[in-house]
Parts: C-alpha cells; structure tokens; sequence
C-alpha cells in the first residue's frame, strides 16, 4: 500500500522523538540520512513497525516487506548558528559553550557591553578551544552600545569588518542610524555600499521597528526602520522585528530578493515590545519562510536569536535553545519529491 501525502504530512513527518531505544509505531515516521551532499531521504512505513535504538538509527523489520514511499527532500549549505545575547544574562563565553553542546554550527557575535565580545583575540580563542566558528559579527547599533568601541559608528563597522575578517565570518549586521545620528544616516546608504564593495564580509542591514506609545507609533531611525526602501547590497531579516512593526514577513522577504543573506530566526505575538520568542511560539510564518528560503537555496546564514532572560536554571535555558534550534532544521528544508518504490536498503 502507497501512502499519498501532502506538505503539511511532509512537514509532520519529519518529527523526531529523541528517545534512545524502542519500539516506533508503523503510523510513526523517521528519517534517514543518505550520503548525498545536499539531500535527505525520508521513508513513510505502512505496515508492521521500526526498531530504532542508539547504535542503529532505524531497523526495519525485514519479514512485512510492502510498498514505501520515498520522499527526497533537499536541505541547503546554510549554517545555523546561536547569537550569543541568547543566552543573556549569562556570558559571551557561556554561548560559545552551549553552541557546542547542543550543535549549532557556529556563533553570531552581539558586541556589547560583555568585555569578552569586545575583544577579537578573547573571541578567536573561544572559537578555537570549543571548535565554535564564528560565523557573523554584530555590530554595536543599540542604544545600550552607544559608547562601546567609540563614539564614531563608522569606526565602529570598520572594527566590526576587522574583527570578521579575523573570524573568517561573512557578515556584519548593522542597524539603520538612530536619527540623531545625522551626518551617518546622510551618508549611510553609500558608506555602505563603499564599505561592501571594499571587502568580501557583507554588512546586512537589519529591519527594525518603530516605538509605539498611546496609540502613535514614532521612527527612531533615519530614514526609516525598514530599509528595503533602500538598495542596500544585503540585508538582514529579523522575524521578532517583523512581530513589533506589524510587517508581513514574507512580503518583506520578497521585497528584499537575493539581497537578503543573513537571518534572525525569532517570533513575536504583536506586542510592541521585541519578544524574540522561540520560533514556533508566536503568529510569525518562521516555518513557512524557512522553506521558502530552503526551496530558494538559500546559502546565508540563520541565527537563532531568541530572549530566553526569564529561564530559571542553565537547563532550562538549553531547552529553549535546542527547541529553537531543532524547530530550524526542521524546517529548513524545500519540498519533498515523492518516489514510489521499496523500503530503505
């Protein structure tokens, strides 16, 4: 018997229960991973049941051989890795740390008020000894990193690019200027472009927000919280941003085309605070744009930037942390093709 799905049971299939032992149910589904670079075959069980334990992923029962579908889906070249502001209040040096534990493939700085992600030589050491590359750097835009490495935000990029450099990163996010920045936000549009076309690292400048008080919403950037206005050469998406401005995400996503390199994986309810949620968690399509992205072959970044401040132990704050990150691979995949034929080898 063949079994005919659809993408929602594509997507529900791929659900993997993380017991180490057992017997799985024949309406069960796991997959199984091919020594194809790129691709990953799924196999849907009709009959009888799976054996699955530590040492042998998946272990058929081989006296009911009947019909299986196969369906092959791709998975792109992009790196996931966790920003380490999420693991705030706990240190720079603690992401490093659970990255590793939990297996992301690399770390996004958030250079801030954390001495450690201010020095490029504490942070290469970091990578080296727990075997975390850097993949991303960013650069100090917020309010509270005002005076963190000057005053002079140029400067500040030029560092940032420095630093990336010295990481073997790709990606410097950026902010758009605060308004009262005038003379960086007159030329930030070309300083970028120049800076960009001065080096391979890409700045990819970050949709914001606007501030929102008694009904009247208020832009502290200039020219505006979203720069797809503007034809910047890369842009990041950050989908808790996408929840505070009311933005249609995956408009946003089109608006910004190939331009668009570097993503904050994160959701949000609406609120006018910035929840960085754990994706899955709030009313933003994370799962939907990240197979539009996977299907697009999408080779940037993904960085799970997410608020976990109100975590009562270490624990708990890895549990956000692996959901968000198990939550990402799951879905960044393009859509199945399906195969008629036998079971796995």
């Amino acid at each position: 018997m063949q079994v005919q799905l659809d993408k929602s049971q594509v997507r529900s299939q791929r659900k993997i229960s993380s017991s180490s032992s057992g017997l799985v149910n024949s309406t069960h589904w796991r997959g199984k991973s091919k020594a194809t670079s790129g691709t990953r075959t799924l196999y849907a069980r009709t009959t009888s049941f799976c054996a699955w334990n530590a040492t042998s992923f998946c272990a058929w029962n081989t006296t009911l051989v009947e019909t299986y579908d196969v369906a092959v889906v791709r998975v792109p070249e992009a790196k996931i890795a966790l920003s380490t502001a999420s693991v705030y209040p706990e240190s720079t040096a603690a992401a490093f740390e659970v990255a590793a534990r939990l297996g992301y493939d690399g770390v996004e700085v958030m250079v801030w008020t954390d001495p450690v992600s201010q020095d490029a030589d504490a942070l290469k050491r970091l990578s080296d000894y727990h075997g975390v590359p850097i993949l991303a750097v960013h650069a100090p835009c917020l309010i509270i990193t005002q005076r963190v490495w000057g005053n002079d935000p140029w400067a500040k990029l030029l560092r940032a690019r420095t630093a990336a450099e010295q990481f073997g990163a790709n990606v410097v996010v950026v902010h758009p200027p605060f308004r009262w920045q005038r003379d960086y936000a007159r030329d930030f549009l070309a300083g970028i472009k120049r800076m960009s076309d001065e080096t391979d690292v890409r700045f990819a400048v970050e949709n914001m927000f606007p501030l929102r008080a008694r009904g009247r919403a208020v832009t502290p950037y200039a020219p505006d919280w979203d720069p797809t206005d503007e034809e910047f050469p890369d842009f990041t998406i950050d989908l808790s941003h996408t929840s505070v401005s009311h933005s249609d995400a995956e408009a946003m996503l089109a608006s910004m085309g190939e331009a668009m390199t570097h993503l904050h994986i994160a959701d949000g309810t609406g609120l006018s605070k910035d929840e960085h949620l754990v994706p899955g968690r709030g009313d933003q399509p994370c799962a939907e744009l990240l197979e539009t992205l996977a299907a697009s072959g999408f080779d940037g970044t993904i960085v799970v930037e997410v608020n976990t401040r109100r975590a009562e132990s270490r624990a708990d704050r890895e549990a956000d942390l692996a959901e968000a990150l198990a939550f990402t691979r799951l879905h960044f995949v393009a859509a199945a093709d399906f195969i008629a034929g036998l079971g796995p080898d």
